[in-house]
């Protein structure tokens, strides 16, 4: 009967996956219908504003030659016609002289025949008709405003929809995540000498199968990729995965997505366990301020019903802070002067990273592990459950380790912020210098039990960084000291 239930449960589970890729793949059509629809509507819009652009051009052409072709004709014209009214005056002006000289000559009369003579010759000296000349100041070849366009219909008929680049491949053998970098790259199945670049898309997510339409994230965008890969620096892997796809663009326009791939992003990430935290602590998000007014018990206050009398402000007021709320079961809130708050997920095997940033004018500050059952008046470093680095402003500043209430003193600069190194099968708990990625301190000890980051503030401020994968220089640093050294040992 055992058996049997467990098979069915098995293809149960394989059901509900199934039912669940069918019903992501059902959304993923329905949105591609939708898109299809709205790029059909689009590209037949373009099509027709670039053909009207087109008849624009040419119906302006056509104007401007048309133009031209009516002042040449203008011009010509008004010179001809010059040419000829003068013409004209002249033909008429040579035809008297020509009538003039014809009678005298044909005149019988002596006397005067001389002056008359020399007058007709004078005339004719000075006669538009001997001045006026012969050859037409413009042709009337019309022949250099002609027009062949042949080519351009050829042109014309050779229209067609641009060139859309092949869809690229992402190679995931050759991608790479580390030191939270992601380098993603990608090939061509052909040259194509037209790309101008790639446009990569991702977004973060916790499905590891193909992406799905309803994601909880967005997709991030990166334009104006030059080469065949590319690297993203800098992420914060809040998430188990990271989808990655790539395009190809030539000038005028982009081509297919490639096939989404999906990357698997290790990171340590956890929240602050607020419920457990003590009441001067204002846990806000990974974030964390010292706040004497107990702002903790403030805020669980407000979000109470005002209107109720088990919520009074007088009946909150006699509230002991382990009676609040917990984020926890059956884990106290923390009082007295254990200013602690730890995170709220336990380290049981592998290595970790996280970083914090803390004010260093604290009063008092603490970073490193505790066992879940971290007493709630115990403070960090003080007993056997706790492994940390200690700040100390009373006085004079000093940065000490500190584990079951022994301290070694650290001779190093106290930096901005640290980072928390966590091997659990190995027992090595090391402190860097977060942006040096400088070791501070190293314990080696052995845990009884999980642990959980663990931080401690008063008078003070600090934030967490998670998401974080254990550095590259701080795993190689590991190796070469595996062994802890004998200054160490004595705080294990």
């Amino acid at each position: 009967m055992g058996d049997q239930k467990e098979s069915l449960r098995k293809i149960t589970h394989t059901l509900a996956v199934k039912n669940e890729e069918l019903s992501n793949f059902a959304c993923s059509l329905k949105q591609n219908l939708e898109n299809l629809e709205a790029n059909s509507n689009r590209v037949q819009e373009d099509l027709e504003s670039e053909f009207n652009a087109l008849h624009a051009v040419l119906d302006e052409m056509k104007e401007n030659m048309l133009t031209r072709i009516k002042q040449e004709r203008a011009s010509r014209t008004y010179e001809l016609q010059s040419q000829l009214s003068a013409c004209s005056k002249a033909l008429e002006s040579s035809e008297e002289l020509l009538e003039v000289a014809n009678q005298t000559l044909c005149s019988s009369e002596t006397d005067g025949f001389a002056q008359a003579a020399k007058e007709i010759k004078d005339s004719v000296t000075m006669a538009p008709a001997f001045r006026l000349s012969l050859k037409a100041k413009t042709s009337d070849n019309m022949s250099h405003l002609m027009v062949d366009f042949s080519q351009e219909r050829e042109l014309l008929q050779g229209l067609k929809f641009l060139p859309v680049p092949a869809t690229p491949e992402i190679q995931v053998s050759e991608c790479q995540v580390c030191d939270n970098t992601v380098t993603v790259v990608w090939t061509m199945l052909e040259p194509d000498s037209k790309i101008d670049h790639y446009i990569l898309e991702h977004r973060r997510t916790n499905h590891e199968g193909p992406p799905r339409v309803r994601e909880d994230y967005p997709w991030m965008v990166v334009e104006g990729i030059k080469e065949t890969e590319y690297t993203i620096t800098g992420v914060r892997f809040e998430t188990r995965f990271m989808t990655f796809r790539v395009k190809a663009c030539n000038k005028a326009v982009a081509g297919e997505f490639s096939e989404s791939i999906t990357l698997e992003t290790p990171a340590f990430t956890f929240k602050l366990d607020s419920g457990s935290s003590h009441q001067n602590l204002k846990v806000e998000d990974l974030s964390v301020e010292w706040d004497s007014s107990g702002g903790k018990i403030q805020d669980i206050r407000k979000d109470k019903n005002k209107n109720s009398p088990m919520h009074s402000p007088a009946r909150s007021a006699l509230m002991s802070p382990k009676r609040a709320p917990s984020a926890r079961p059956g884990r106290d809130r923390f009082t007295a002067e254990s200013y602690t708050v730890l995170a709220d997920t336990l380290i049981d095997s592998g290595q970790h990273y996280w970083e914090v940033r803390f004010d260093k004018e604290s009063k008092t500050f603490a970073v490193g592990v505790a066992l879940r059952s971290l007493g709630k008046f115990d403070q960090l470093g003080k007993t056997g459950a706790s492994w940390c680095i200690h700040l100390n402003n009373w006085l004079q500043q000093s940065l000490t380790a500190k584990h079951n209430n022994k301290a070694r003193t650290l001779d190093c600069i106290i930096p901005n912020s640290i980072g928390v190194y966590c091997n659990y099968e190995e027992g090595v708990l090391s402190f860097y210098n977060a942006k040096a990625k400088q070791l501070m301190h190293s314990f080696k000890t052995k845990f009884p039990q999980p642990v959980v980051p663990a931080f401690m503030v008063w008078n003070g401020s600090f934030s967490v960084v998670t998401g974080l994968q254990v550095p590259s220089v701080v795993l190689s640093g590991q190796r070469k000291n595996s062994n802890t050294s004998s200054s160490n040992a004595s705080l294990t």
